[in-house]
């Protein structure tokens, strides 16, 4: 185990973080996403929750500031319902690390899914609430972080 590494964030999720460069996603997808059809590079994170590994990476790396959207979840479809709370979890982990995140934009399902095909990696989790999926842009280190 390495200090200040949560320990949900494993050897294979972490490599994919160091290899990522500015401007890649990662997509933080709910137990029942379809992530080995839509991308090459899947993680497993089975069992854990998104919140847990969202502050686990927000602990390693920051979100793209050059953008708009530097954060992104499915909008429901047409006749369902959305739990804000899992937004709302979402966003306090994000606060937490990088408060000058924009608004969380929602975007169409199959949009989603054209966005995840094109994302850096998909982690797999055990997350089993409705719409959980998130995507996440990797930023440009603060200049000075490592100086």
């Amino acid at each position: 185990m390495l200090i200040g590494i949560k320990p949900c964030i494993s050897p294979d999720l972490l490599t994919v973080l160091y290899k990522m460069g500015h401007g890649d996603e990662l997509v933080l997808a709910d137990a029942f996403f379809t992530g080995d059809a839509l991308n090459a590079r899947v993680v497993r994170a089975d069992g854990l929750r998104i919140p847990d590994l969202l502050d686990g990476i927000l602990r390693l790396i920051n979100l793209d500031d050059f953008v708009d959207d530097p954060v992104i979840m499915m909008q429901p479809v047409p006749g369902d319902t959305l739990d804000y709370e899992v937004e709302r979890r979402y966003r306090k982990v994000i606060d937490r690390h990088w408060p000058q995140t924009p608004p969380i934009v929602r975007m169409e399902r199959f949009a989603f899914y054209e966005r995840s095909r094109k994302a850096f990696a998909v982690v797999m989790t055990g997350e089993t609430v409705k719409y959980g999926n998130i995507i996440i842009k990797k930023g440009v280190p603060p200049v000075g972080e490592f100086a």
